[in-house]
């Protein structure tokens, strides 16, 4: 027979990789002030095209 699910477990060790202690790097990019603006992706594409579809 089990014991109880509230019964307190027995500590153990982590697994490997969770207490490596990990470092934030920046990725920035920077734009010109004259340069085009990027293209829209996917999703935002299919949002519009729905959209302006709807308004006629």
């Amino acid at each position: 027979m089990s014991a109880p699910s509230s019964s307190p477990r027995p500590e153990h060790a982590p697994r490997p990789g969770v207490t490596w202690q990990t470092e934030l790097v920046r990725v920035e990019q920077l734009v010109d002030d004259d340069a085009p603006d990027p293209r829209p992706n996917r999703k935002t594409r299919r949002a519009m095209a729905r959209a302006a579809r709807r308004t006629k």
